[in-house]
């Protein structure tokens, strides 16, 4: 269904998936009304040292889009602060208690200044940074006058700050669980689509299943190879190239979002990381593929084998689809079985060429590390499908309802 000009401009502000799509600018928008809000609270209020107010929302905000990673940062730096305070204050009051030497007040600021340090790095990392930076802050002061009163400003228009970043992150909110979803999902549809042109090398004559179309920039059947060149080795196809480059991109943007989502869903990070690793593995072994297809167009394959590379490769190529489609779904949906493969049920393959030994073996780990992908998926789904968001949930699905019922898994 196609939708209005109105539909198309509003989607960023209703869908979550178009907020994905728009990330970076709906960021920026985020960020610019943050800071004209901090700065009209510094207005209204007229508390000293405002400026920290606004720095604090930059800090916080600047660099960071997601939901999950802004409440983690936030946390750190009320931790942080709090903690400076407290440093600060006893180093206060051990200076007015015993009225000790500037010297002595020095040895022990360095002394709690290396201790802080000492921990940041092994344990309490930007806590332990902000620890420290609040502490000298409040003490370091030349006019030691107004040394506390100017450094509790100080602290406080941080912990005012921290609160106004916080409360943007309401503004058209990015979950990180849900870039995770998506980036995922949008990896595996176009590995399934450049794995779908891999049949155009091996015989031109096969059809690719209607249902999962390949655009010409993804197919390998639109690589161009040197003149000079009987058997291509390596496709110089450069849409073929910047599809690889835009999936490495995902899988590396998927990165930043791991910590946030397991404190979002509540999953196990090491098993984030193994779902990471097998994404990663994944289009390790699709690129293998491609790059072998070229080399399997000149030697021979005996039909039943044909046929049943063919069989194989629709599976698979249907496996990523429907796992993509999963991950969009705002339903709580199933991810179905993959078709097992094992090259050792099939005594002729052991008599073919080598390379097309090695490409039955690699479409066989294709099918292994995909089973691996869709078991961690649908074990902790429960976990990452509740993160998303209820009223994300019932907003598309009656979205989805409003245009005929239809999702990509109909499809």
């Amino acid at each position: 269904m196609k939708l209005t000009l109105w539909q198309r401009f509003t989607a960023p502000l209703t869908e979550p998936y178009a907020r994905y799509q728009h990330a970076d600018v709906l960021h920026a928008i985020r960020l610019g009304i943050a800071v004209i809000l901090a700065l009209s609270i510094n207005k209204v209020t007229g508390l000293p040292h405002g400026e920290w107010t606004t720095i604090t929302v930059f800090i916080i905000l600047g660099l960071l889009q997601y939901q999950g990673a802004i409440y983690t940062k936030a946390k750190e730096r009320v931790l942080g602060t709090l903690l400076g305070i407290g440093a600060a204050l006893g180093v206060l009051l051990f200076s007015q208690k015993l009225g000790a030497w500037l010297w002595v007040d020095y040895a022990l600021i360095g002394l709690i200044s290396g201790i802080i340090g000492y921990i940041a790095v092994k344990q309490l990392g930007y806590i332990g940074l902000l620890t420290g930076i609040t502490m000298l802050m409040i003490v370091s002061s030349p006019d030691r006058s107004n040394i506390g009163q100017d450094g509790l400003y100080r602290a406080l228009n941080i912990l005012l700050g921290t609160g106004i970043a916080v409360a943007a992150t309401l503004i058209l909110p990015l979950k990180s669980t849900l870039m995770w979803r998506f980036l995922l999902a949008s990896n595996l549809e176009t590995c399934s689509n450049l794995y779908a042109g891999v049949g155009n090398h091996i015989d031109a004559e096969v059809l690719i299943p209607k249902p999962f179309k390949y655009t010409k920039a993804t197919s390998l059947a639109s690589l161009i190879y040197p003149a000079n060149s009987s058997v291509p080795d390596v496709p110089v196809n450069k849409s073929l190239v910047k599809a690889l480059q835009k999936i490495n991109k995902r899988l590396l943007a998927v990165r930043p979002h791991i910590d946030a989502t397991a404190s979002e869903s509540g999953i196990e990070k090491e098993t984030l990381e193994t779902i990471q690793r097998t994404h990663r593995n994944i289009i390790g072994t699709i690129d293998l593929l491609l790059s072998a297809a070229p080399r399997l167009a000149s030697i021979e394959l005996d039909h039943d084998n044909h046929i049943l590379l063919m069989h194989y490769q629709n599976e698979l190529t249907q496996a990523m689809q429907n796992m993509a489609a999963v991950l969009r779904s705002p339903s709580d949906e199933v991810f179905r079985p993959i078709t097992r493969i094992a090259v050792s049920e099939y005594p002729s393959v052991q008599h073919l060429a080598f390379e097309w030994q090695g490409y039955f073996w690699l479409t066989q780990t294709l099918q292994a590390q995909l089973q691996l992908l869709s078991d961690l998926l649908q074990t902790t789904k429960p976990s990452w499908f509740a993160a998303s968001g209820l009223r994300y949930q019932r907003r598309e699905q009656r979205r989805i309802n409003e245009h005929g019922g239809e999702t990509d898994l109909h499809l």
